[in-house]
C-alpha cells in the first residue's frame, strides 16, 4: 500500500516530494501529478523499475515510455544535438502540455522500450512535479492508469488504478482537463504530430509552420 502525501500542506509536501525520491532512487515506483494527468514515475536510468511501470500499467515494450525533465536545459543532456525545431517547439511551450520525440544519445544507459533510439521528452508545468525532478533528474513515466482505462486526474484515481504498484502518492489536487499532452516528432526531415491533446496543431504551426499531423 503506497504512503499518500496531501501536496495542499507544505509540511506533507516537502516530506512527500522527499519520500518519492528515496522511493525512486531504491527503484519503486511513485505516482504524482503533472500539468496534464497523473502519472506513474520510475527512474529512468533503472532499467527494472522501467520494466515494473510496463507492468503495472499492463503494457508492453511496444509502447516506449517517455521522459520528464525539470528545466528546458535538461534536453540538451539527452541528445547528441538538439533539432532546431525541437528547439523552437520548447521555447514557444514548456513548461506546458507538448513532448517532443527526438534522438537520444548513444551513451545514455537507459531501456525505455522498443524506442529504436529515440525519446520522448516533456517539461511538465507544475510545481510538485518539477520539484521531485529537480531532486531527481529524469523520470520514466506513463499515465497512472491500466492500460485501457482513464486517465487518473485526481491522486485518489490514481492510487484507486496503481496503489498497489506503488511506494508513494503525491496528491497535489485534481488535474482541470484530462487531456494528455500533445506528441511531435522530432527526428525526420519535417515534424510530425503523433497524438493531439493539449496543444491544438494550429497553435504548433504558428511557431513551425511546416508540421504535418
Amino acid at each position: 500500500m503506497a504512503d499518500v502525501y496531501d501536496c495542499s500542506d507544505p509540511e506533507q509536501r516537502t516530506a512527500g516530494v522527499a519520500a518519492a525520491a528515496a522511493a525512486l532512487s531504491r527503484g519503486d515506483l511513485v505516482l504524482r501529478p503533472t500539468d496534464t494527468v497523473y502519472g506513474v514515475a520510475a527512474d529512468a536510468f533503472t532499467p527494472a523499475a522501467v520494466t515494473k511501470l510496463l507492468a503495472a500499467k499492463n503494457r508492453g515494450r511496444s509502447m516506449p515510455v517517455p521522459v520528464l525533465v525539470a528545466e528546458a536545459s535538461m534536453l540538451a543532456g539527452l541528445v547528441t544535438t538538439v533539432p532546431p525545431v525541437a528547439r523552437q517547439l520548447a521555447e514557444a511551450f514548456w513548461p506546458g502540455g507538448l513532448t517532443l520525440v527526438v534522438e537520444h544519445a548513444p551513451s545514455l544507459a537507459w531501456d525505455l522500450g522498443d524506442a529504436q533510439g529515440t525519446v520522448a521528452v516533456r517539461l511538465p508545468d507544475d510545481e510538485v512535479a518539477r520539484d521531485l525532478l529537480r531532486r531527481t533528474g529524469p523520470l520514466a513515466v506513463s499515465s497512472a492508469n491500466r492500460s485501457g482505462r482513464p486517465a487518473a486526474t485526481t491522486g485518489q484515481q490514481a492510487d484507486y488504478q496503481l496503489g498497489a504498484h506503488a511506494a508513494v502518492v503525491l496528491d497535489a489536487g485534481p488535474r482541470e482537463s484530462s487531456a494528455a499532452s500533445t506528441i511531435v516528432d522530432c527526428t525526420g526531415p519535417t515534424p510530425r504530430v503523433l497524438r493531439v491533446g493539449a496543444i491544438e496543431v494550429d497553435r504548433l504551426r504558428e511557431v513551425v509552420p511546416g508540421i504535418t499531423d
